[in-house]
């Protein structure tokens, strides 16, 4: 019989809704997988109490204050804290203890507070492991891989580059082909202004950066297209012509997959040794120690984790 994987699950923010949600889709998941939970057990006992799960060992690295700790507080220690699991969490992926990871929402804010310079966990992930990572956000119904990031709007387009474009693309058909066992996938590849820009009329960028590289790379991967203007593109994807699509920026990829299904929407992590997925979701401060979270997004977010990892066995 297979051993079950076993996943890593960090608790994100201790004064946000990810404790919660931590326990909530381990407590529907228990039977898929082995789970270690990384965080301050104190504070995950707020919502177990004395109930125990099968499958699931806690590493409690005792950081957080219990004579002051409150929910829906962005704090400096409750950054640190989060910091601090993940930190935890590479040295467990690094010796093969856990066979990926999912992470739970920390709080921006925070950490920038504790005095870290990360804008996210893929930024944090970047940084550790020396890789350049791919934010691949999806749901139910589609795909998006992130050509930029948490960068102003203003800046896409200085930031956009040739090399850029088609480092997303190719770890995307990777992703597709590894991790998701899609043989032959099909990717569509957003133009950045309106129209996928009318061939120059309302812009540049697509004739000057976006349509080349589409070009070189067709020759190894047939089923790429574009660039289409994002509406067109989008469009196409839901009616299930394209396995994934490419956005030039964050918005173009999170407004869509939002109002699509953002309750099991996940963020998994390309480019990286290991598979890491997570929510689709912040802290929730406003709701967090109230029991009124809702765990969706983390039990996709683990089932996907589970999923990419035994395929990439399989491979």
């Amino acid at each position: 019989m297979q051993k079950k994987l076993c996943v890593g699950i960090t608790m994100g923010d201790p004064s946000g809704i990810g404790p919660e949600v931590s326990f909530e889709a381990i407590k529907r998941l228990s039977h898929k997988a082995r789970f270690v939970v990384i965080g301050d057990a104190w504070v995950w006992q707020q919502f177990t109490g004395r109930f125990r799960l099968e499958n699931v060992e806690f590493i409690d690295l005792k950081v957080i204050n219990k004579k002051n700790f409150s929910f829906g507080k962005v704090s400096a220690e409750y950054g640190k804290a989060s910091v601090l699991y993940l930190d935890k969490a590479m040295e467990l992926l690094s010796c093969q203890k856990i066979d990926c990871l999912v992470t739970a929402p920390i709080s921006k804010e925070a950490i920038n507070k504790a005095g870290y310079c990360y804008s996210g966990h893929t930024e944090y992930f970047a940084q550790k492991t020396n890789k350049k990572p791919i934010m691949l956000l999806l749901n139910e119904k589609i795909r998006f891989s992130l050509v930029t990031r948490h960068i102003p709007l203003s800046e896409v387009s200085k930031v956009l580059s040739f090399e850029l474009i088609q480092y997303t693309i190719i770890k995307t058909y990777q992703a597709l082909i590894k991790m998701f066992a899609i043989n032959n996938p099909r990717v569509v590849v957003c133009g950045i202004n309106p129209h996928g820009s009318d061939n120059g009329l309302i812009g540049t960028e697509e004739n000057r950066i976006i349509h080349p590289v589409v070009c070189k790379l067709r020759k190894k991967f047939p089923g790429l297209k574009g660039p289409l203007g994002a509406d067109i593109a989008i469009s196409e994807a839901l009616h299930k012509n394209f396995d994934a699509v490419i956005a030039m920026y964050h918005d173009q990829a999170l407004i869509p997959l939002k109002v699509l299904g953002a309750q099991k929407g996940v963020n998994l992590t390309l480019g990286l040794d290991f598979v890491r997925t997570s929510p689709l979701h912040g802290t929730a401060f406003d709701i967090a120690g109230k029991n009124k979270a809702n765990p969706s997004s983390m039990i996709s977010a683990i089932l996907c984790a589970i999923t990419c990892c035994q395929n990439l066995k399989r491979a």
